[in-house]
């Protein structure tokens, strides 16, 4: 791993999980980790119910894209997190992987979403700990 560690966020649609735990990293570790996140199969959009929780904890993910999963993208990463995605996620050598078994907010509301928000936001704290980075 280097200096600044990079961690990659997958799950299915890249619409839900994996854009609620590239943010909470992204605004926890304060610069300190690079951040991506993609999709097997990814969405159009940001799941509104997602973005509503996310901005109820002061986190705006609305503009955020889904992008679809590269073999890249795994490759560059020093962490790939999965959340629901299978065997879909390449794996190589020398990589750390970890799957979070997280509820799908796909098609939830916002009162549905909150507390696998709360999960994401704990999961992410607990790994920048694990990376020797200070959450903020």
């Amino acid at each position: 791993m280097t200096d600044r560690p990079s961690v990659l966020f997958v799950c299915v649609h890249n619409a839900g999980r994996s854009q609620m735990a590239a943010a909470y990293t992204e605004h926890l570790a304060g610069g300190a980790v690079e951040v991506r996140s993609a999709g097997s199969a990814p969405a159009d959009s940001i799941n509104p119910a997602v973005a509503a929780a996310m901005a109820e904890d002061g986190i705006d993910i609305s503009s955020a894209t889904p992008k679809v999963l590269t073999a890249e993208a795994v490759q560059s990463s020093d962490v790939c997190i999965t959340m629901g995605c299978g065997d879909v996620c390449p794996v190589f050598p020398g990589k750390r992987y970890l799957d979070w078994t997280l509820d799908d907010p796909a098609g939830q509301g916002v009162d549905a979403v909150r507390p696998i928000r709360d999960e994401i936001k704990r999961r992410v704290t607990e790994l920048l700990v694990e990376l020797g980075v200070r959450p903020v």
